[in-house]
Order: C-alpha cells, then structure tokens, then sequence
C-alpha cells in the first residue's frame, strides 16, 4: 500500500519532522489545519495523519483533543519531537541588516529572551515554516523568521543561529491517526470519557484505575461541547488488561467512554 501522510502546516514544519520520523520518505500531503487534515484521513484522501497532541512547556493542543473526539479515527502511533528553533535569513543577508522577525506567536514567545535582545520589530505569523516560505518569497534581507532547521533547507535558506529558545527541553508529542486500521498494538493507550454530573463521580472514575493498578501517564479536562459546564476527560495510560479491565469497568458508570486507541511510541533520533 502507497502511504500517504497528512500534517498541518506546509513542507518544513516541525510536523513534517514528526512525519519523517514515523514514516520516512513516504509522501506527505500538506494541510491548512486540523480540520482538513482529519477530514482528508477520514475520507481516505491520506492513509495516515500526524498530529501534535502535547507540548512539553504548553500543555495539549485542544483543538487535536476535541477533533480525535468528534472524528472516528484511531490513534496507531506516537512519537516525540525536540523543538529547536532557528533564526533563519536570506542567503546574502546578517544579523546586522535583520529589522523585522517573523514567527507563529507561540514560537516567538519560546525565544523571547534571545528575541528582547535583538533591537527588532517582532512580527506573528501563521505558522513556523510558513513564515520561512513568506520572507524567502519576499526576499529582503532585512527580514529573519524562526522556524526548524528543515524550514531553512527547504527554502534555500541560512541559519544566522540555532537553539535559540529559552528553554533547551522542549518536546512535542505527535499522535499518527488512521481510519480503521488492521491491527492495534502497543504499550499505551487512552481514552476520553465523561462522568455523570454527581457528587463523587469523578473520584469513582479514577478508583477504577487505582483499583486495577493502571499506570495514568496523563489526565486532563476540556469543556463538553453542547453541555455547558460539564467536562470531557482525556487520560493516557500504559496498556495491559487492567486497563482494559478497568476501562470496561467505566464505561458501565461514565455518562460515556470513547477509546481513542492502544498504539506504540516511536522515539527514534531523526
């Protein structure tokens, strides 16, 4: 089977990154957000997507949490990505011609003491690679972006300096999503549930966990759409049959429980 994988962004992403660590050279089919990529996975336009489901400094991406909700899609796969953003200028140009920086906000806030530094005028984009692509597009020599390494090869760009985010351990987990795969298999698994609104329930949730000696690696809340003021749970764990155990064991007291999938880390250098 010819693998086709989505990610948001455009070539140079840190998503692409991600991508070519979990699939190598395989063809990947760039998206302009999450949407489209999960609705070109769910139509069979993509055999797989790659998205970013957590930061190490930020916290999740709840747009990606609330798609895997919504979407029939399982998760198959994860891998992490060390961030390490780069300044990034034309060929021709130095540190003393840059005026303007540009970046997605998030990115530009990750090197802000590099950034306050820098007598520039600091510029948000809609996302890292994209902001490499407008400012080679453009061609001004007084124009930086900060985006990866991959952004600047693929753009015919010069790094001016490298690993110039605040701090240097900053991770982001990928998740791979397909449509009905063949097979699950894995050491982690998780899930997304919802407890009926009653004194307690919550506690009740989790002591089928504590219960059956199921390892939690992450649990946290998000809004319910449609339910004001009630609460969806997301909980990763490590996979055996207590968890499944006591994920039956919910879902027969949650208001409801959804699988999102069991799935292998890939953690690999790229």
């Amino acid at each position: 089977m010819n693998l086709r994988i989505a990610f948001q962004g455009i070539k140079g992403a840190y998503s692409e990154d991600a991508c070519n660590k979990l699939f190598g050279d395989s063809e990947t089919l760039p998206c302009h957000d999450f949407y489209e990529l999960f609705s070109k996975v769910a139509c069979g336009d993509a055999t797989h997507g790659v998205v970013p489901v957590e930061n190490s400094l930020h916290g999740s991406v709840t747009q990606v949490n609330d798609l895997l909700l919504e979407n029939d899609l399982t998760v198959t796969k994860e891998t992490v990505v060390q961030i390490k953003h780069c300044l990034i200028i034309q060929p021709d140009s130095d540190l003393s011609k840059i005026k303007r920086v540009y970046s997605h906000p998030q990115a530009l806030g990750q090197c802000s003491k590099y950034l306050n530094e820098m007598p520039w005028e600091i510029m948000s984009a809609y996302d890292t690679a994209g902001s490499v692509k407008m400012i080679a597009d453009d061609g001004s020599e007084e124009e930086a972006a900060i985006a990866s390494r991959r952004a600047a090869e693929e753009y015919n760009m010069k790094i001016a300096a490298e690993n110039i985010q605040n701090e240097p351990l900053n991770y982001t987990r990928f998740f791979v999503i397909e449509k009905n795969p063949e097979k699950q298999e894995g050491d982690r698994f998780s899930i997304a549930f919802a407890v009926k609104d009653a004194p307690g329930s919550l506690c009740e949730a989790l002591k089928y966990f504590a219960e059956n000696n199921v390892n939690l690696t992450r649990l946290e809340s998000r809004p319910r759409k449609n339910h004001p003021w009630e609460y969806v749970f997301y909980a990763d764990m490590d996979w055996s049959e207590r968890a499944s155990k006591a994920t039956a064991e919910l879902n027969k007291k949650a208001a409801f429980v959804k699988v999102l999938g069991r799935y292998s880390r890939i953690i690999k250098d790229i």
